[in-house]
């Protein structure tokens, strides 16, 4: 595959396959910013077939989460879940729940990017799991926030009834 030294450069072959012929190099004959210059919309033609066709261009930037500690790790979503299941125990919540937290949790981390605050991922889930289950919710808090005594229980189940 052969890099392009120009956006709208109409000569370069780019080494993109034709979702028609299969061909194995498409030339680009035009290329321009999208979704606020956050992507690039390229149009291509097949030399073989002659068939034209968009592509988008999006950078996939690596996501890291940034903890208490000021270590960073890798955002991994099926972490974030694994934490939820812990916390809801073989409770029965609504289908869903755990995707949509799941979806705010992501779209967070993508909103923040690089890097978004495990506090931030903390939050989300709390809020998701008060709504569903406040047993799940108190697990999941016990550990989030540290708990020591059974008095951060009862300080936190105190707050569940405003």
């Amino acid at each position: 595959m052969t890099l392009e030294p120009g956006m709208g450069d109409s000569t370069t072959l780019t080494g993109m396959r034709c979702p028609y012929c299969a061909a194995a190099d498409t030339r680009v004959i035009d290329s321009r910013p999208a979704e606020d210059g956050r992507e690039v919309r390229r149009r291509r033609v097949c030399p073989g077939c002659d068939h034209r066709f968009t592509t988008y261009e999006r950078a996939q930037l690596p996501l890291l989460v940034g903890k208490r500690d000021g270590t960073t790790d890798p955002f991994e979503l099926a972490k974030v879940r694994s934490g939820i299941e812990r916390a809801l125990g073989g409770r029965e919540i609504a289908p869903g729940v755990i995707d949509d937290i799941l979806e705010r949790v992501e779209a967070a981390a993508h909103d923040a990017a690089p890097q978004v605050a495990s506090e931030e991922i903390g939050r989300i889930v709390l809020d998701g799991l008060k709504q569903a289950d406040e047993v799940a919710y108190l697990r999941f808090a016990s550990v989030y926030k540290d708990f020591q005594a059974a008095q951060d229980f009862e300080k936190e189940m105190a707050t569940l009834d405003d």
